[in-house]
């Protein structure tokens, strides 16, 4: 059912009048339009020739379509997940067709020991949205599959899963885990909840603790990274790889943490992870610019010339319809979605949509900044997260 412009003003103005007055106005926001505009965009993609076991990861600047990579990049699920949802959205069994093709070339993922803290991501939104839209147990079994697999990488001392293994010898580090890690946790709720062991969930609650307590910095904005010591699991430092700096506001990072926080408290109940939501979210939109699309880091000195995250703003917008549906109070909670429209009306635009030629949904998002990587690019799950926050939006 389509949402009704009355409706989705009133919020999105309240936001833009007590923080943004430059936001742009819902009036010409039409979610339900921006959702064919994605299934338009994934048949194109569809029509162009690629090998079963290779997924879009990316578009550079200047360039129309997709640059893939191996099933085994931690982006895999992204593209699987899209051809769920562009399934959702139409009915088109062309559409599903090509899900279930794209989702089964992940299963070789499993037959080797966890390689990546990622698993969430590659097999959640693949075989997990398979499983939502078609029951197929066999789709059921691969998720609780990939969630044992990922439960492997967990150290108990510490609390945390292991992130990047081979950083233990290139950096020295003992163990590492990133803010990015609390995405990857929904996968081992939901496996705890539908037939997989209950420790599952134990270990979920004890990486988001651990990780609120130590990756979280007082004023609410995040490390990119954690340093742990294994023989008592103390924490030994916080650090960046992606942002600009060890104490700097990577936007991405910070969209990550406001999901898997509001992740964490809707499969716990817990109020200091409801809390920690809150405090990531207020944060996060406190710092946003005039038009509303962050910077790829909010404390990059070359600001207003640094490259803008339309992927962090996508994150974002998702995490945050869902965190007004959990919050008490109805200024809370339309602040947060209206918060959302807004994100997605500035990205619904034809400076950050991907246009006529170019595959992607969204131009303008950012990889990885400092190693050079992926700056002002279509980024695949900055796509993903932009239909969902459209699906979660409309439903």
């Amino acid at each position: 059912m389509k949402i009704p412009t009355s409706l989705l003003l009133p919020g999105t103005l309240l936001f833009a009048a007590s923080c943004h007055p430059a936001a742009p106005s819902a009036r010409t926001f039409d979610p339900l339009r921006m959702r064919d505009y994605c299934v338009a965009k994934t048949r194109a993609t569809l029509r162009v020739r690629a090998d079963a076991d290779s997924m879009p990861r990316h578009i550079l600047r200047g360039e129309k379509e997709w640059n893939r990579v191996s099933v085994h990049d931690w982006t895999s699920g992204f593209w699987p997940g899209i051809l769920w949802y562009a399934y959702e959205c139409s009915g088109d069994t062309v559409l599903q067709r090509a899900a279930e093709g794209a989702t089964s070339a992940l299963a070789q993922l499993l037959e080797v020991p966890a390689e990546s803290h990622d698993l969430g991501f590659m097999f959640f939104c693949s075989y997990g949205q398979a499983f939502r839209l078609t029951g197929d147990p066999a789709c059921k079994e691969m998720v609780l599959r990939a969630a044992d697999s990922l439960a492997t990488l967990y150290h108990p001392r510490v609390g945390t899963i292991l992130s990047w293994p081979g950083m233990r010898a290139r950096m020295g580090w003992p163990h590492n885990t990133i803010i990015d890690n609390m995405m990857n946790l929904e996968l081992l709720f939901w496996a705890a909840k539908h037939g997989g062991s209950p420790r599952l969930a134990e270990i979920a609650v004890r990486h988001a603790e651990t990780s609120m307590r130590t990756l979280i910095r007082p004023d609410y904005s995040v490390y990119h990274v954690g340093v742990f010591d294994t023989t008592d699991g103390h924490f030994i430092k916080g650090v960046t790889v992606q942002g600009y700096s060890d104490s700097s506001m990577w936007a991405r990072g910070q969209a990550w943490a406001i999901y898997g926080y509001t992740v964490a408290y809707r499969e716990t109940g817990k109020a200091e992870f409801l809390q920690t939501a809150r405090g990531l979210a207020d944060r996060f939109l406190a710092r946003l610019p005039a038009d509303l699309i962050p910077y790829w880091d909010f404390d990059d000195p070359s600001i207003p010339a640094a490259p803008r995250d339309a992927a962090a703003a996508a994150i974002a917008a998702s995490a945050l319809l869902e965190l007004g549906q959990h919050v008490t109070g109805p200024a809370a909670a339309q602040r947060y979605r209206a918060a959302a429209i807004a994100l997605l009306s500035r990205l619904s635009t034809p400076e950050y949509l991907g246009g006529e030629t170019c595959q992607a949904f969204l131009r303008h998002a950012t990889g990885h900044k400092p190693a050079g990587l992926e700056i002002d690019a279509s980024l695949i799950y900055a796509d993903y997260y932009y239909l969902e926050a459209l699906m979660r939006l409309t439903r």
